[in-house]
């Protein structure tokens, strides 16, 4: 395989430079003196920054694309097997990399490689640890699936050895990196267009937790069934965090939330009493995910008040649970939230928020997952006052013709809940005029376009 080494910048090719990730690394391996071309379909504002740093991005795919001197074509794994520039790498025999290897081989030139997996919260713990080491001045790398307000974007280039990321186990993705600390918030059921079943995905997590050196270090969520099973055969430091289980090394007590649902508690290490922590985001599934952070900083020796301070000062990742404005006495929320346990914490966390009605607009986010779940979202969605259903955000999907929006209604409706369909995006906006009121909290809900309900209504 080829090795993407620092110490040698090489000559790569990004088909698909234009997507969020691919995007970051280029910028990220431009600053580390490699020379980056790339194609992406049409112009955008990520590619017109692309090009401000000097990268040259070609639009359309075509075999001319790809330079001459090129060492390496790096893809994403939506890039088919017919694509022009990529039957131009296989004839002229060219290295070739998906993004999960090219990822894992950057990985490699850190010694010091953070990696946060989940189910759920891998963002806001990337984003977290991200306060945390900016503010104990340990100038990490970061790369964070979403837009992160300290560091301007969604990628930061330190020169330390630190670097700081997420690990996703969408087809085994994360099997490609090469971490030296994990963390693993929680496995649940998700992405079953993809796995098996639980025992797969259960399989995938300890495949890896195997990927850590001797030397490395596993930060692993109590609360996770069974979580022991995931930590054997490990030769690594294994570190236990959790709001369930006092046994914990790194333990909640004492939690209490402020007038806007944010959390604080005492924070017990190996069971001794370790000061107060105050967090800035809202629902305990918060205070478990900076448990997670805090175990990782503590454990590489970062100084108590770096910790709390960077806890403090960080006040959500983009979409997650991000205050977007009010109109009309109507506080507007976005939150990325698509799979049930997430609808779940989310709204649990919404009824600690001052509001007279909690409102929610729920866009589901794939038929394979709108399928596996459905009796389980319309379960979390209950926690709502009302409720708005709209139609499947495809992603990378095509409609099978066997479930729909209106199903997850019907559920709504046995459940007693007064549930409302709507298609139209501008639909929803003149029902919301319409019906809410002052006081009243509006959730923009999904992985899908639906922030731009909340966004459009803001502009008004």
């Amino acid at each position: 395989m080829y090795h993407i080494d620092y110490n040698t910048p090489a000559n790569l090719h990004f088909i698909g430079i234009g997507g969020i990730s691919m995007s970051g690394f280029a910028e990220l391996l431009t600053a580390k003196g490699f020379r980056i071309t790339g194609s992406d379909s049409h112009r955008s504002d990520i590619t017109d920054h692309l090009e401000s740093l000097g990268i040259k991005v070609s639009y359309g795919q075509k075999a001319s694309n790809i330079p001459e001197d090129t060492d390496l074509v790096v893809y994403t794994a939506a890039i088919s097997e017919d694509n022009p520039e990529y039957v131009e790498a296989k004839r002229r025999n060219l290295p070739m990399m998906v993004r999960a290897e090219m990822i894992g081989q950057i990985m490699k030139n850190y010694s010091n490689a953070i990696a946060v997996s989940g189910t759920h919260g891998k963002t806001t713990v990337t984003s977290m640890l991200s306060h945390i080491y900016i503010e104990a001045g340990l100038d990490p790398t970061i790369s964070v699936g979403g837009i992160l307000d300290i560091i301007g974007g969604n990628i930061r280039i330190g020169n330390s050895p630190n670097w700081i990321m997420e690990a996703c186990e969408y087809t085994n993705s994360f099997l490609s990196f090469y971490p030296t600390t994990a963390i693993i918030l929680n496995i649940e059921e998700d992405h079953l267009d993809f796995f098996k079943d639980i025992n797969d995905i259960r399989h995938s997590f300890h495949s890896f937790a195997k990927l850590l050196p001797k030397d490395g270090l596993l930060v692993i969520n109590s609360s996770i069934d069974n979580y022991k099973e995931i930590c054997d055969g490990l030769e690594c430091k294994v570190v236990t965090c959790g709001i369930d289980d006092p046994d914990s090394m790194f333990y909640a007590d004492n939690i209490e939330y402020d007038e806007n649902g944010c959390g604080s508690y005492d924070l017990i290490i190996n069971g001794s009493a370790s000061g107060r922590i105050k967090l800035n985001v809202t629902g305990l599934h918060n205070i478990s995910n900076s448990l997670a952070a805090i175990a990782v900083a503590y454990t590489q020796n970062v100084d108590d008040s770096s910790i709390k301070e960077g806890l403090q000062s960080f006040k959500g990742a983009d979409r997650r649970f991000q205050k977007k404005g009010e109109i009309a006495g109507i506080t507007i929320i976005d939150d990325y939230a698509h799979h049930p346990s997430e609808i779940r914490a989310t709204l649990t966390a919404a009824q600690a928020y001052p509001h007279r009605k909690l409102w929610v607009v729920f866009q589901p986010h794939t038929y394979t997952r709108t399928k596996a779940f459905l009796n389980e979202f319309a379960e979390a969605l209950t926690l709502a006052d009302g409720i708005i259903v709209t139609d499947i955000y495809a992603a990378r999907e095509k409609d099978p013709g066997d479930i729909s929006s209106e199903d997850i209604v019907k559920q709504l409706e046995k459940l007693g809940k007064e549930t409302f369909y709507i298609s139209l995006f501008d639909d929803i906006e003149n029902f919301i005029l319409k019906n809410l009121v002052n006081g009243d909290m509006l959730i923009t809900m999904g992985a899908g376009d639906v922030v731009t309900i909340g966004e459009d209504l803001l502009n008004f």
